[in-house]
Parts: C-alpha cells; sequence; structure tokens
C-alpha cells in the first residue's frame, strides 16, 4: 500500500531538488560563463532561470505534493489555509533535502568549472553591492558598499509577500482562475518579476530552503564565508516566513474578502 506521507515527503524532495537544480545552474551558467564571454550573461539571464526552475518544479512535483518547495509557502499555508502543522516538519524536512541534493547536482554539473574558480558562491543569496554612480546603468562603475542587513531584510519580507500573492492567485477559483493548469506559469512569473523588480537588495532568496540547503552544500565543498555573521540566518531564512504569513493575511484582508462567492 502506498504511504501518502512518504509520497508527499519525497515530491518535495524531487519538487525542490529540481527547484535548485536549474535554478543554481543559471547562477553557475552565468557566473562561469563557460559557453560565451561574460557580459553574455547577466541578471535577467538569472531571473528568467530561475522562473522557468520554478515552473519545471511545480509541475513535476504538484499532483503528488502540492509543491510547495518552500518552507515560508508551507508555513503561511498553515498559518491561514488548513494545511495540516503536523505535516510542516515533513514538508521543510523534504524541501531542505532536495535542496541539498539540488545543489550536489550542480556541483556535478559545473565542477571542474567552479574548482578552477576557486569554488565560487553559487549557492545562495546575500547581499547586493550599492554602486555611487550607476543610476540609469552606468556601466563598469565600482561598488561604493552593499546593503544592509535591514534593507535585505525588507527587501525579503516584501518579495515573499508578493510571491504568496501569486501562489493564493494561482489556485484561487473565485479569482480570475487559470484555465487548463497554468498556474505554475503565474508563480513563475510572479517570481521573475519579484526578481527583476525587488531582487537586488538581497537576491530574493524568497525561500529558506532554496538558500540554507545550498549554503550547507556549499561550505561543506570548500566555499568560503557562507556562514559568516548572522545575514545567512536573519535575511533569507527568518524573513521570507514572516512575509510569507504577511502575504497570505494580507490576500484574504484585501482580495479573498471582496470576491464573489463561487457559484454552483
Amino acid at each position: 500500500m502506498k504511504s501518502k506521507g512518504l509520497g508527499e515527503f519525497l515530491g518535495e524532495v524531487i519538487g525542490t531538488f529540481t527547484l535548485i537544480l536549474l535554478g543554481d545552474g543559471v547562477v553557475a551558467n552565468v557566473g562561469l560563463a563557460p559557453r560565451l564571454a561574460a557580459p553574455a550573461y547577466n541578471w535577467n539571464t538569472i531571473t528568467i532561470g530561475w522562473a522557468f526552475a520554478v515552473i519545471v518544479a511545480v509541475y513535476v512535483a504538484g499532483g503528488v505534493s502540492g509543491a510547495h518547495i518552500n518552507p515560508a509557502v508551507t508555513i503561511a499555508l498553515a498559518v491561514k489555509r488548513g494545511f495540516p502543522w503536523s505535516k510542516v516538519p515533513t514538508y521543510i524536512l523534504g524541501q531542505l533535502v532536495g535542496a541539498f541534493l539540488g545543489a550536489l547536482g550542480v556541483y556535478l554539473v559545473y565542477r571542474e568549472g567552479l574548482v578552477a574558480a576557486g569554488m565560487p558562491n553559487v549557492w545562495c543569496t546575500g547581499p547586493g553591492s550599492v554602486f555611487g554612480q550607476a543610476f540609469w546603468g552606468g556601466q563598469g562603475a565600482a561598488a561604493q558598499g552593499s546593503y544592509s542587513l535591514l534593507n535585505a531584510s525588507i527587501a525579503e519580507i516584501f518579495g515573499t509577500m508578493v510571491l504568496l500573492f501569486g501562489v493564493l492567485a494561482s489556485g484561487d477559483q473565485r479569482n480570475l482562475g487559470l484555465k487548463f493548469n497554468m498556474g505554475p506559469f503565474l508563480v513563475g512569473g510572479t517570481v521573475l518579476s519579484v526578481g527583476l523588480s525587488l531582487g537586488g537588495p538581497s537576491g530574493y532568496a524568497i525561500n529558506p530552503a532554496r538558500d540554507l540547503g545550498p549554503r550547507i552544500f556549499g561550505a561543506l565543498v570548500g566555499t568560503q564565508g557562507l556562514f559568516d555573521g548572522s545575514y545567512w540566518i536573519v535575511a533569507p531564512v527568518i524573513m521570507p516566513i514572516i512575509g510569507a504569513i504577511l502575504g497570505v493575511l494580507l490576500y484574504d484582508w484585501f482580495v479573498s474578502a471582496f470576491l464573489p462567492e463561487k457559484s454552483e
């Protein structure tokens, strides 16, 4: 007899594995530029790659576990959508395992390039650079510093809040609704929009497992500085959970409350 709990756990493992294999994979591709000179790859490449990583991952695991593939989503759904709290630890464990294995996959694919480059950080997010004279795209400007932990944390809250807007809207039949199983494209499009519009200060983790699992793997294979200070636990882990809960609350207060009842 098939175990539903085991299936959901494995669904989150394979879904998050797919997410990180493709998501961190595009970061490695951009960072190492193995096919073209570095200017051919840019932030747009990363955001588009991550968006399609989400789309593929949700299609892979959606029918088995619902494809949360994100502890912040799991916790938010438990807070306000009736997802059983008893399943939360299993889902989060599956997400962390999948994220770690996805990072392993990226390592195996790009190993020679990563070793030659000194094992750079292609695994996890961090504060973005601040430029003194780069407004409207001044190319070649030197970084003047980086965003603070506070600023990066605010970006993670807003980014994850918007992610939940997209996740909730994608499955809300009382809203405009999506036909022909197109929900994953709305979720992926939301991730693309967050990356393009809100991703600068923190690198838009918006997913604790997406950041922490690969961060652990990266430290094990020799990437330096991944656990220096408190940034790693605050901005990409704690703040997305706060943002996700805020997102589901705001969606219900300002959207769900005013939608028409679903007709029979």
